[in-house]
């Protein structure tokens, strides 16, 4: 216990989500788990990190090649890296009648991304409700619509599947060809993104959205997320139908109606799930680099998402343009950024593009495939979204082909992206250092 109080908070989450891997990955590779043939230590850790991450990218299919068994492990991960282990172990520590450490309370405070330990257990304990509520909501949707085509007990299984791996944003699906069967169905796609929207705006906003009340204003953060969500999702939406209605294997044989709903589906996965009703691979170059914006920036703070977050983006824009206009303090719904936060936003997105970078160039390099399909796979596992362009003819992400550093360069690039680049950043560098006491005169570097 004296051990574990040295450990910085982030330290603490980053062992956590490793010891969820660690488990795991010895679940998935016992003989049990396999549907055929045992999965390799690799691909177990792979698919378990997966899971954990809740990213989607898969090296084995998940309803050939992993037994019932395997697929529930599978889900339990889901659940388990969607909620935080932090917020499992306050449950539980809850019903226990077990008073947390100021130490634990603060890595829960890291965990779920919230500004003060004020209220920090029954915020806990909203996000557990929030996440039963929604998810069991969206199961007897799907299993009430997937009842006729395949039975009571199957239609249940797979609608709880699907709805717990749509709001944790986790992208694994019960069909080889993800939900492309599924493309003009409008109950399914529908619940599926309702899902994933939720999943993606935040915990904090939710639980905002619960409690508002006509007369009240919502605070800036969800009124920012809620802003920056609508014009992702619109503006992805219409590039995406315009840039694809031409295109025969994606959009351009189908109606208006069921394109409309493919290109919508499209713009809200990227954010960050890897469910697909169009063959990625199929689509344009520039509808992909559309999707890999969308990938990067990912969905909002406190939610099952990743990516370097919308808001993030927001403050980086804000203080970008108002550099330009020669403002000195960027501004958002006529409210001051404070300058620590601009520095934050600006550090998390400089860390997140170097580190993508860095990983697709060793990608490169290790694996000799395309720059596109490289740098496509690699923003996925970032963004914890799991779409991949993969190959003609396999229901396997393009990483299931890589070689054993090449799936391990992935592995490193999705936890990076659960965690958050910066709560790595400030771990490896074992946060908490003491301010330095010599304070250095100024000097002047030409920029620009």
């Amino acid at each position: 216990m004296r051990l574990a109080s040295r450990r910085s908070p982030a330290q603490f989450l980053i062992a956590g989500v490793v010891g969820l891997i660690a488990v795991g990955t010895l679940l998935l590779w016992l003989p049990v788990s396999a549907a055929r043939t045992p999965l390799s230590l690799l691909d177990a850790l792979f698919t378990s990190t997966s899971a954990v991450c809740v990213t989607g990218l898969i090296v084995v299919d998940t309803p050939v090649d992993l037994s019932l068994f395997g697929q529930i492990v599978v889900l339990l991960l889901i659940q388990a890296g969607g909620l935080g282990y932090m917020t499992i172990t306050t449950v539980v520590a809850v019903a226990l009648g077990r008073q947390l450490t100021v130490h634990e309370r603060l890595t829960l405070q890291e965990a779920l991304n919230v500004q003060s330990m004020e209220g920090l257990i029954r915020f806990a304990l909203t996000v557990l409700k929030l996440t039963l509520i929604l998810e069991l909501a969206g199961a007897a949707v799907l299993a009430a619509r997937w009842f006729g085509e395949m039975g009571a007990a199957r239609a249940v299984y797979f609608g709880l599947f699907h709805s717990v791996s749509a709001f944790n944003n986790a992208g694994f699906a019960l069909f080889s060809d993800s939900l492309m069967r599924y493309r003009g169905d409008w109950v399914v796609n529908l619940v599926v993104c309702a899902l994933l929207i939720s999943g993606g705006l935040g915990f904090v906003v939710l639980t905002e959205l619960g409690r508002f009340r006509r007369g009240r204003r919502l605070s800036v953060h969800t009124r920012l997320v809620l802003t920056l969500t609508v014009l992702l999702i619109a503006g992805a939406t219409l590039l995406i139908l315009v840039l694809e209605h031409r295109n025969p294997r994606t959009l351009g044989g189908l109606g208006a109606g069921e394109a409309l709903l493919a290109a919508f589906f499209q713009a809200v996965a990227p954010r960050t799930a890897g469910f697909n009703t169009i063959d990625i691979g199929a689509m344009l170059p520039a509808s992909l680099f559309v999707v890999m914006i969308l990938m990067f920036i990912g969905a909002a703070p406190g939610g099952t998402g990743g990516g370097v977050k919308v808001t993030t983006f927001a403050i980086t824009v804000a203080a970008l343009w108002a550099t330009v206009r020669g403002v000195s303090e960027p501004t958002v719904f006529k409210r001051r950024l404070p300058p620590p936060v601009v520095a934050r936003a600006f550090l998390i997105s400089l860390i997140s593009f170097l580190a993508l970078n860095g990983i697709a160039a060793l990608l490169l390099a290790t694996e000799r495939r395309e720059l596109l399909h490289t740098l496509f796979e690699t923003t996925s596992a970032f963004g914890t979204v799991g779409l991949s362009m993969g190959e003609r003819g396999s229901s396997l992400s393009l990483a299931g082909h890589f070689s054993g550093l090449g799936k391990l360069l992935v592995i490193a690039m999705m936890v990076m992206g659960r965690v958050g680049p910066l709560t790595l950043a400030v771990a490896v560098a074992r946060g908490g250092a003491a301010p330095p006491r010599i304070r250095y005169p100024e000097c002047k570097v030409l920029v620009g």
